[in-house]
């Protein structure tokens, strides 16, 4: 007689809102060792391939979360390597039909499922205009993947919750190793933002008491600057497709020119302060937001902290400027998270959203 096989033991966490997006964060320091130890050197021999063709410019094609991750490769690129650079506007060519002469320029496009056909389009439009593509993704066999002529892979395995987490950060450390590579680096202040980041999630406690704090809001506004900002716009997403709240993220810059007149002491203002010249920027408008009485939370260095209402402190010492984004996006995924979860709403599947957009 044949024995059977036993039933799998049903997951006890099956019904708790949230677990699968609470899983896909706690693998964010697996992901991120992964690429440094596996993913690295194919980066880096894709980059000095590029670099030996010496583009003269770059262009950063991507969406949503993704667009993100693009706007901080923009920051690098122009910073570190003084090459002029710019975020694409897709309709141009999948809309209007615009061919532009695009010989000898690098077209970057970064998408974590690679199958969003207005990705692909103006991916395949900015090949045949002469433009040296490269995809940036989780997925190597992505028709976006297949229609570039390079593809770094993220190697952030599979992500099923609808908020994008591990992709995002495994899409900022690609896009460092990558400009790195461009420049003849090393990529070595990556190193040590595994161990940072599995220190920063353990601290889920802290910003449960923060999501409690902020529940309730009808309303946020979260600021940057240089390296941050990418931060605070991707956290503002975060929060606006899991829990709903109205999120309005800005240039510390641009807040200044207007939207500084919406801030009072009710809707929070979040304020993601880099330890290094792009915080040093922010300073004059944490100075305004104090002088209104803002409820300001400050994601940054405890010297900044303890001068707000409230915060999150993230270890600096040591860490390089531009690596920093890497790992000041973890608390307030978790934020998101726990605000979410805090208003009876489950943060794994937002409504109206699906996983890949079909834009074109």
């Amino acid at each position: 007689m044949t024995a059977m096989t036993p039933a799998p033991a049903p997951d006890p966490q099956h019904d708790v809102p949230g677990r699968i997006m609470a899983r896909e964060m706690a693998e964010q320091p697996a992901v991120l060792r992964r690429l440094l130890q596996e993913g690295a050197p194919a980066i880096r021999q894709v980059a000095q391939d590029i670099a030996a063709r010496a583009p003269r410019f770059v262009l950063l094609t991507a969406r949503g979360t993704s667009d993100n991750a693009a706007l901080y490769a923009k920051y690098l690129l122009e910073i570190r390597l003084g090459l002029p650079c710019g975020l694409t506007s897709m309709s141009t060519t999948t809309a209007y039909g615009a061919r532009p002469d695009l010989t000898d320029v690098l077209v970057i496009t970064v998408s974590q499922s690679g199958g969003s056909p207005d990705l692909v389009a103006s991916t395949r439009a900015a090949r045949e205009a002469g433009a040296i593509t490269l995809a940036v993704t989780n997925n190597p066999d992505s028709p976006l993947a297949g229609v570039s002529e390079y593809h770094v892979d993220i190697m952030a395995g599979p992500e099923k919750a609808l908020p994008a987490t591990k992709t995002y950060t495994a899409s900022l450390l690609a896009l460092y190793l990558l400009v790195e590579g461009l420049r003849g680096g090393d990529g070595g202040a990556a190193k040590v933002l595994p161990d940072l980041a599995e220190q920063l999630l353990a601290r889920q406690d802290e910003v449960r008491a923060l999501a409690a704090r902020y529940r309730f809001a009808e309303r946020m506004v979260i600021t940057s600057r240089g390296y941050g900002y990418p931060t605070a716009k991707e956290a503002a997403l975060k929060l606006m497709e899991t829990s709903y709240i109205p999120a309005l993220s800005y240039s510390g810059a641009d807040l200044l020119h207007g939207p500084l007149a919406m801030v009072d002491n009710v809707s929070p203002v979040i304020a993601v302060v880099t330890d290094g010249r792009g915080g040093e920027a922010l300073q004059p408008v944490l100075d305004r937001l104090r002088g209104r009485g803002a409820d300001l939370f400050v994601v940054g260095p405890a010297h900044q902290v303890e001068q707000a209402s409230a915060g999150f402190v993230l270890p600096t010492e040591g860490v390089a400027e531009e690596v920093q984004p890497i790992l000041e996006i973890l608390p307030l995924q978790l934020l998101a998270h726990e605000i979410t979860i805090a208003r009876g709403q489950d943060p794994d599947a937002p409504r109206a959203l699906a996983k890949v957009t079909e834009t074109h």
